[in-house]
């Protein structure tokens, strides 16, 4: 099983160097692509059906066909790394940046001469210091071996690299929250159309990627379209996949393997199921905004247009298991305090109909919850839902909520019953 994203990356996570890295095939894919023309190394990401893997699974090289090209393109233009990570119960692009700094720098260049960026940027998170680290030290290494600056191997192309540490907040990680983040002002999102991709940052065509989905640029280029594709278990959608899982299983932890595993897989033989005394009740399959799956559902693909089928969305394909000690009502609202924190407060239905979801969560948990209450959450998760908000944080916020009113109605119903959580 082939696993180019991980494969250079040591257990201790320790980076290859400069020097370790060019010896293992480094800046390869980087050389080739500056040979190539920018629509060349374009149609070879088109061809490989890469699609983005920060959540919503667009296809990278349609994403970037919508940027100006030519001569009379509006300059400059930037490619910005989307680094933010915030979702709870993600930490794969985390890995990658700690393990292999010099693997994303390559790709930064190789995917910024598709799209002809004179600037680009990797937007961190601010907790995410090591990262920070490794990855300026790797920007230097760059500059000073000509892989980056003025130029860039004789190419004539040239390209500016900067490591951007954000204040931490969540609505960075959406795309135009990040751009207004990185231009200095509140991380509000911008209304669509104009796209970022001819209006972006400072106004300029900008394209906005997460951190897994550039890496495997790289490799693309490297290797071709066709053996892309050929790594996939899911027709239609090219590559590997960073999974992981958290929770009360055996090997938490991330694994890459082909798009299309099983969740079943993913858990019972990479994760190694559940630990000794504890039972599977659900999982969230994707990150925080993403609704519950149950056992009866685990057979299911991972990947972006299998596990909607069954009722959720593969997100970031880093699944967190609730097991049967665990008060899914409590959960759930540990989940909606995360989420009503987070909001920016732009539009009413978040700020104001989040804050008032965690306040019904919050009485059923403590004892005082109503029969009532659970038809008022259910029309809260719909009043929230997809084209109702000004950006995709309240939808996804009540995702959960409105998987778990449905099946765990039960243990809300008990709640109300016994005015109290059953599980203190």
């Amino acid at each position: 099983m082939e696993r180019p994203l991980t494969q250079l990356i040591r257990p201790d996570r320790e980076p290859l160097g400069l020097k370790e890295y060019e010896q293992a095939g480094g800046y390869e894919a980087a050389r080739k692509a500056l040979k190539m023309s920018p629509q060349d190394v374009q149609n070879a990401v088109k061809a490989s059906n890469l699609r983005g893997r920060g959540g919503a699974g667009f296809p990278t090289g349609q994403k970037w066909s919508f940027v100006p090209m030519g001569a009379d393109a509006p300059r400059p233009k930037y490619l910005l790394v989307n680094g933010d990570e915030m979702e709870p119960g993600t930490f794969k692009d985390r890995m990658l940046l700690e393990g292999g700094p010099h693997q994303m720098v390559e790709a930064v260049v190789t995917s910024a001469y598709a799209i002809q960026a004179d600037i680009a940027y990797i937007f961190l998170r601010a907790e995410y210091t090591l990262a920070a680290k490794r990855l300026r030290q790797a920007v230097a290494d760059a500059y000073a071996a000509g892989y980056l600056g003025k130029n860039i191997l004789g190419s004539g192309y040239s390209l500016e690299l900067y490591v951007h540490t954000s204040a931490g907040r969540y609505m960075c990680g959406e795309e135009t929250g990040l751009l207004n983040a990185l231009a200095g002002k509140r991380a509000n999102p911008r209304t669509k159309p104009p796209f970022p991709q001819t209006v972006g940052l400072w106004g300029k065509p900008s394209v906005v990627n997460n951190v897994e989905t550039l890496l495997n640029v790289l490799h693309i280029i490297n290797r071709g379209a066709e053996w892309f594709n050929g790594l996939s278990r899911s027709p239609g959608i090219g590559g590997t996949k960073i999974y992981g899982v958290s929770g009360k299983v055996k090997r938490p932890g991330l694994w890459e393997l082909p798009m299309g595993t099983t969740a079943r897989e993913i858990l019972e033989e990479h994760a190694g199921g559940m630990r000794e005394g504890f039972k599977f009740r659900a999982v969230i399959p994707g990150g925080a905004s993403t609704e519950f799956l149950l056992e009866e559902h685990l057979d299911v693909k991972m990947d972006f247009d299998s596990v909607p089928k069954v009722g959720s969305r593969m997100g970031t394909g880093t699944m967190i298991v609730i097991d049967d000690t665990l008060c899914p009502v409590g959960a759930l609202l540990n989940l909606e305090r995360f989420f009503a924190r987070e909001s920016c407060g732009w539009c009413t239905p978040c700020w104001g109909g989040l804050q008032f979801i965690v306040q019904v969560l919050a009485d059923i948990e403590d004892g005082k919850g109503k029969e009532e209450d659970l038809d008022t959450l259910a029309k809260h998760a719909k009043f929230l839902g997809p084209g109702l908000t000004y950006c995709a944080l309240a939808p996804g916020a009540v995702e959960p909520l409105q998987s778990g009113l449905k099946y765990f109605q039960a243990d809300f119903e008990r709640h109300i019953r016994e005015k109290r959580c059953p599980w203190k």
